[in-house]
């Protein structure tokens, strides 16, 4: 007779194959999933534009964000972590691209968003080059699954100038 641990070791062992190749199964699938998201997002207001102390140029502003996440919810979606960012050129840079905020979606309820949001994180150019700069808006997401690989992409939202003078 084979003892209690040699017999639980070939249960477990045998349990661990089915479930590897039912994960893999599910991030095999997920490659087919093809979402399309909706989303929009443009200047509310600009609260402030002002040259720092140390040179760098500040812009604290305000996001009209509406966006419908729910295709990128498939059965193997944990959370899907969103974020708005600046890309901008200049002299030196060729992109800079800096956040201006960001949001964790738990679940499918919670994938349509629409409201007017403050920046989490000020827009800060090391220098002075923002004034009457060309910024794009620029939607990222990265859908973490259960299983599997993180899956990442983004999209154009607007662009918008940035006044010559501060204010």
């Amino acid at each position: 007779m084979h003892s209690v641990a040699y017999r639980l070791n070939t249960l477990v062992s045998f349990s661990v194959l089915p479930l590897a190749l039912m994960l893999a199964a599910a991030s095999f699938l997920d490659g087919f999933n093809s979402p399309t998201v909706q989303a929009h997002a443009q200047i509310h207001k600009i609260r402030r534009f002002r040259k720092q102390v140390n040179g760098a140029d500040e812009v604290n502003l305000s996001l009209n964000i509406s966006m419908d996440m729910e295709s990128l919810f498939t059965w193997n979606t944990k959370q899907v972590f969103v974020f708005v960012t600046a890309e901008y050129q200049t002299p030196k840079n060729s992109l800079n691209q800096i956040s201006l905020w960001d949001h964790i979606i738990p679940d499918k309820e919670h994938a349509k968003f629409q409201r007017v949001v403050p920046n989490k994180y000020p827009l800060i150019d090391q220098g002075s080059n923002l004034r009457g700069k060309n910024i794009e808006l620029v939607l990222h997401w990265h859908i973490m699954p259960k299983s599997g690989k993180m899956i990442q992409d983004k999209m154009s939202l607007s662009t918008f100038n940035l006044p010559e003078a501060y204010s």
